[in-house]
């Protein structure tokens, strides 16, 4: 994971509509940055359906929430709107914001090691530096826990 205090690395992904973004166009709004490992796991719902439902105390905030996962953007199309989200979902296919951002690491699931997207949410302030960063987050409780950080 980065470092509190430095420049968040820039990137240009696609949103589930093919739309590009870059983290500089959020400029004088904080940015609450997820990374996440897979479109339609159940971590992966619990989380981006906690953001869906306190979204609106995110902007009354000044916030944005931005998702990312190696996911391509028709699988993050499909998440959407099964579970009508309403907040941008980028992808990474290439991992290049997910390595820039230290979050590509050696994972142990049932005794098997195998490389994949740390849960990890960064908190980004309005002049793009990293104000927190937040590890091997629980799904469920990351998105009161970083409304809780707004306040």
């Amino acid at each position: 994971m980065l470092a509190e205090g430095i420049k968040a690395p820039e990137f240009s992904l696609q949103d589930q509509n093919g739309v590009w973004h870059t983290l500089s166009e959020y400029a004088g709004k904080k940015v609450i940055l997820y990374f996440y490992p897979k479109d339609n796991t159940p971590g992966c719902t619990k989380q981006a359906c906690g953001f869906r439902d306190l979204y609106p105390q995110f902007t009354e905030k000044n916030a944005v929430v931005l998702g990312i996962s190696k996911d391509s953007v028709a699988s993050h199309k499909k998440f959407e709107e099964k579970y009508q989200l309403g907040f941008t979902l980028l992808s990474d296919t290439e991992l290049d914001a997910i390595r820039a951002y230290d979050v590509w690491q050696e994972k142990k699931n049932y005794g098997k090691v195998s490389m994949g997207v740390v849960r990890t949410t960064y908190l980004i302030d309005e002049n793009g530096m990293i104000e927190k960063v937040f590890g091997k987050v629980k799904a469920a409780e990351n998105p009161s826990q970083m409304l809780g950080e707004l306040m």
